[in-house]
């Protein structure tokens, strides 16, 4: 089966063919008129100062609460205090709460990178990748 070909709109005898910059009609302005001065392309975009999903996060971890310990009130942040709950819960006997924390603790303390979770495939994909990109880049070095 084949396609149907696409059909040149006709032109009027003696015109010059158009060109790109000449292909005005529906959607599509005269580049001359197509963007007004001081208008933003996207006026509705984020506005100034909105914080992404991080930002939120790391602000409500850092803030501080009180926490009454042998008496005394002291301020600690959230972060910390989830950890004690952590370290409680795990000398409870919550299997997997102790399990999180000390995969926490060998991940900190051992030099070695977390896993990942990539098959061997998708590491290699990204090693070649890596490496095309390293190449590319000592190539530009050393054309400069």
């Amino acid at each position: 089966m084949t396609k149907p070909r696409k059909r040149n709109p006709p032109t009027k005898k003696g015109a010059a063919p158009a060109t790109d910059d000449d292909d005005v009609g529906y959607g599509k302005p005269p580049r001359a008129h197509q963007f007004k001065p001081g208008k933003s392309g996207n006026p509705k975009g984020r506005p100034k100062g909105a914080k992404n999903e991080e930002t939120i996060l790391r602000e409500l971890l850092q803030k501080k609460i009180s926490l009454n310990e042998h008496g005394k009130a002291r301020k600690i942040t959230i972060h910390e205090g989830i950890f004690r709950r952590i370290i409680e819960d795990c000398l409870k006997g919550n299997t997997k709460s102790a399990a999180f924390l000390l995969n926490r603790f060998h991940a900190m303390t051992s030099g070695e990178p977390m896993e990942s979770g990539l098959s061997e495939d998708d590491e290699a994909v990204l090693e070649a990748y890596l490496q095309k990109c390293q190449s590319k880049l000592n190539s530009k070095e050393d054309q400069s």
